[in-house]
């Protein structure tokens, strides 16, 4: 009976055990699918992450190649006696000059430009009280054709003063004697349009009583080396003054002109806004890289004449 009963206990035990491991191995199997559709679903979560990246990437390279790059825009090639060479954007609604370099040729120390038709550039120098003692007589017998006088300038400090040049009135009248075409520029630090105004008065005031031949030219440039009243002008309201100054000096029946180097012109003013006036140039390369139109060209200013002591300003008037 004992020995039935024993036997019986392990069949129980044996079948128990039989179901245990059965259980148990439904159970591991159930809990490795579960964690292999775990898996799987985050192995999808990426593959569908990275196919968004993809995704994104190629939309956010299509549209890049759809926007011009930096290399794609425009960009002009310009030099500055400060910086040297630098690029600026090109402004395609500015007029280029249409100047051959190879038409400009150097005689006696002066450069001319001959165009298509055979006509020829005048020489000319611009100058201040710096020259001093000028024999104009010797300055015109040297070759040169016209003469570029400043006529005064404002102060750059705060006050802002306006000043005659100390030798203008003998210089103009010097050099009209000897037979010399004669224009002026002023030096401006006006720093709104009232003020540009006020410097064009000034110019007339001051040269009423003499006959200009060449154009009054409003100089506007950096103040090297130290702080000016107008370093804080936007290129809006600069062109604005510049066009005070001009509009008023037509009012007085004068040729208006802007002198400006490449790096003003394109960067301090906005160009496009001053076509109508024709540009004073300063540029001591052999031959310009500025595209834009301009009549005259200031291309040294260690030049040597009979007749100054020093350097001087040399320039080409392209206009005959």
């Amino acid at each position: 009976m004992k020995r039935k009963y024993a036997v019986l206990l392990s069949g129980v035990a044996v079948l128990a055990l039989v179901t245990g491991i059965l259980m148990g191995r439904e159970i591991f199997f159930k809990e490795e699918k579960q964690e292999t559709e775990a898996t799987a679903g985050l192995g999808k979560q990426e593959v569908s992450e990275e196919n968004t990246k993809d995704q994104k990437t190629s939309q956010e390279e299509q549209t890049t190649e759809n926007q011009p790059t930096s290399q794609e825009q425009q960009m002009l090639l310009i030099y500055d006696i400060e910086d040297g060479y630098m690029q600026v954007p090109y402004l395609n609604n500015v007029p280029n000059h249409t100047y051959d370099w190879n038409n400009l040729h150097e005689k006696n120390g002066f450069k001319y430009y001959i165009d298509g038709e055979g006509k020829v550039s005048r020489i000319g120098i611009d100058v201040s009280y710096f020259q001093d003692k000028i024999d104009w007589t010797k300055v015109k017998n040297a070759g040169v054709n016209f003469v570029m006088l400043r006529m005064g300038f404002r102060g750059y400090s705060e006050e802002g003063k306006l000043v005659v040049d100390e030798k203008f009135h003998q210089y103009i009248k010097e050099a009209q004697a000897a037979g010399l075409d004669t224009g002026v520029y002023f030096f401006s630090q006006a720093i709104n349009e009232e003020e540009a105004i006020e410097e064009a008065e000034f110019v007339y005031q001051e040269c009423k009583d003499y006959e200009l031949t060449c154009p009054v030219a409003f100089d506007t440039e950096k103040i090297k080396g130290d702080t000016a009243r107008t370093d804080n002008l936007k290129p809006e309201e600069l062109t604005d003054i510049t066009i005070a100054f001009c509009e008023k000096i037509k009012e007085y029946g004068y040729e208006p002109m802007i002198y400006a180097n490449a790096k003003w012109l394109t960067t301090k003013l906005q160009l496009e806004r001053l076509t109508d006036y024709p540009v004073w140039y300063a540029d001591y390369q052999e031959n310009p890289l500025y595209p834009y139109s301009f009549e005259m060209w200031q291309y040294t200013e260690s030049g040597q004449i009979d007749g100054i002591e020093g350097n001087v300003d040399f320039n080409i008037w392209f206009s005959n």
